[in-house]
């Protein structure tokens, strides 16, 4: 008999899902640019980590978040552009960064680097201007300079520093955390200094593009913050009442606990923490429908993961990748499916080395963490149409008084197959899942598991990175039903035709 059944409505559709909700977040902390994609500046050989290059150019990622973070609010960009040698060496007011952990940025990396780097891995380019210490001066001027295909000074420059052609750079975000370490503002402050960058930044593509171009107001996860922020945005007296495409906000968690020291109640309520991450969707969803409509702005969750006691300012928030933690995102990457109406990018943190991060390096290594293999098995979900679901599962109440459902799924469809996710968030026993397509009788499935041999505080190195690749499972068919089993903390897919 089934612990928990799932039905797939093949024919609800929920929303298309976009790549970009598959998305992730570079910024000058720790070693993720130096020692993570690019080559500390003590090498011999400079230029972009090729094992680095070649895990993520593997796992195609679909946009990538840079420069900040924090980081992008003490950020001008023209420090990081020309001859290398000409460049400043600065401050990092926020994060010890590279090998050394020094609280300095040598500019070696810069735009042309970063934009260059996600050619060449095929992904799309997210920028974070400076609303906190720059000006929208400084934002066009970017702007300018990333894609305009003019003769002005700002793309001869770009055409002297090697790239002929405009980069074309879509998304724009005008600032970062601005109620935080981007300036300590008000709501209706950021509100108003949000409306005279976007007016700067935003006007390029009136005369100057031929693409328009996707502006990204930060939020807030208080959000008491957004609705005055979205209520002092629609008093302008002139043009638009909304000159923004999407609004942000940020979602940490486990940052009391400890991976390795903690106990299985531990683990439930650390997922449940995650699973907190739908309710967030749905209030910042209804604040803007309260004021605009969430079919004109978009929902992005720029940042997002675990964020654990071993990661701190002074290390360069580095922490152990394990199996808990991709189970987290597994369960993340459900809930986005299941709002796909509403959410539009979101980008994990980090991308190497920082926080939850995709990839890990050492000197000479590089390898894929567990969350690496949870986001290529949930890659065939991108571009599709998320469709409902709806699971009878068991849940386990939770000391604070919660409840955290024990199976969670999420399905999608392109019209010949359908791709279903299930993760057992049941640190303790097995599951198994009896699966039903409406409407289809399957002729074939093919199903992977992650982490069956794994305890959910299992820690991935560069000598154990390959025992956490999917393997191929068994599923039994009878009739329209799938039953599949998942052992404790697992995640499973299956391709149904």
């Amino acid at each position: 008999m089934a612990d928990a059944e799932l039905t797939v409505h093949t024919e609800a559709v929920i929303g298309h899902v976009d790549p970009a909700v598959h998305g992730h977040f570079s910024e000058h902390l720790g070693r993720c640019i130096y020692d993570g994609i690019w080559r500390r500046d003590s090498d011999e050989e400079v230029g972009y980590r090729e094992d680095v290059f070649q895990l993520l150019n593997d796992i195609e990622l679909p946009v990538l978040r840079w420069p900040g973070g924090c980081f992008a609010d003490d950020y001008h960009w023209e420090d990081g552009i020309g001859p290398r040698e000409d460049r400043p060496r600065r401050r990092n007011l926020f994060w010890a960064q590279g090998p050394e952990e020094l609280p300095e940025e040598s500019n070696a990396f810069g735009t042309d680097e970063f934009l260059e780097f996600c050619e060449q891995i095929d992904t799309e380019p997210y920028l974070a201007t400076n609303v906190g210490s720059g000006d929208p001066q400084e934002a066009a001027d970017w702007v300018e300079y990333c894609n305009y295909d003019g003769d002005t000074e700002l793309a001869n420059r770009r055409r002297e520093n090697g790239r002929e052609e405009p980069y074309g750079v879509k998304y724009w975000g005008i600032g970062n955390e601005n109620w935080g370490c981007g300036g300590q503002m008000t709501p209706e402050q950021y509100a108003n200094e949000y409306r005279r960058f976007a007016t700067y930044v935003g006007t390029t593509d009136n005369l100057m593009l031929e693409d328009d171009l996707e502006l990204i107001a930060c939020g807030f996860e208080q959000h008491e913050w957004n609705r005055r922020f979205l209520e002092q945005v629609n008093e302008s007296p002139w043009g638009v009442d909304f000159p923004l495409d999407h609004l942000t906000f940020h979602h940490y968690y486990g940052r009391t606990m400890s991976v390795s020291e903690a106990d299985e109640d531990d683990y439930d309520t650390f997922l449940a923490d995650a699973l907190e991450m739908s309710d967030h969707i749905e209030t910042i969803a209804g604040a803007i429908d309260a004021v605009a409509t969430t079919r004109d702005i978009g929902v992005i969750v720029d940042e997002w993961g675990a964020w654990h006691v071993e990661a701190t300012a002074g290390n360069g928030l580095e922490q152990p990748g394990t199996v808990l933690d991709a189970l987290s995102a597994a369960a993340a990457l459900d809930i986005f499916n299941h709002h796909s109406d509403v959410v539009t990018m979101t980008n994990i943190a980090q991308t190497v080395n920082v926080l939850q991060c995709l990839v890990e390096t050492d000197a000479d290594e590089a390898w894929a963490r567990p969350t690496y293999h949870v986001f290529d098995s949930y890659a065939p979900h991108q571009d599709n149409d998320a469709v409902q679901t709806t699971i009878s599962a068991p849940s386990r109440e939770l000391e604070d008084e919660r409840d955290l459902p024990l199976v969670q799924g999420s399905a999608s469809t392109d019209g010949d197959e359908t791709f279903i996710s299930l993760t057992n968030l049941d640190c303790r026993e097995a599951q198994t899942v009896d699966v039903r397509v409406e409407g289809a009788t399957p002729d074939s499935v093919e199903a992977t598991l992650l982490f069956g041999d794994h305890e959910p505080n299992a820690e991935v190195g560069p000598d154990n990175a390959d025992e956490f690749e999917p393997e191929p499972t068994d599923v039994d068919i009878d009739g329209n039903t799938i039953s599949v089993d998942l052992p404790p903390a697992t995640v499973a897919t299956l391709e149904v035709a």
